[in-house]
């Protein structure tokens, strides 16, 4: 009686440990797509933007930035406007020579947009 017991505990633990890590994955997979929503631009956009662009209006085309990522997507690119608030995203482009597209506002208008690798 004691081994079969036993052989139910181990499996009962086996289980909890299993739904445990299904867990962890979805909440995993749930973050991996949280970033691609919140972070990923068409390169097409970024163009379409120009230097000068009101604020509202290029905020209204662009995805929140707001992600664990964020600070990563900041190391390693040009110093930014002074007085400036600016927002990083990814390139959705395969293949693009700029992984980091940024776009810095200022007195209500995009002062400046820069792409480049991250490092």
């Amino acid at each position: 009686m004691a081994k079969r017991k036993g052989w139910f505990i181990g499996c009962g633990v086996a289980l909890v440990i299993g739904i445990g890590l299904l867990a962890a994955l979805a909440f995993g997979a749930s973050k991996l797509l949280d970033v691609a929503d919140k972070s990923f631009l068409d390169p097409k956009v970024y163009e379409a933007i120009r230097v000068g662009d009101a604020e509202s209006e290029v905020r209204a085309k662009l995805p929140s930035g707001e992600s664990f990522v964020k600070d990563a997507l900041k190391d390693g690119g040009p110093a930014e406007p002074a007085g400036s608030t600016c927002a990083w995203y990814v390139s959705s482009a395969e293949n693009a020579d700029e992984d980091v597209l940024r776009f810095c506002f200022k007195d209500g208008r995009l002062a400046e947009k820069a792409s480049y690798r991250m490092k």
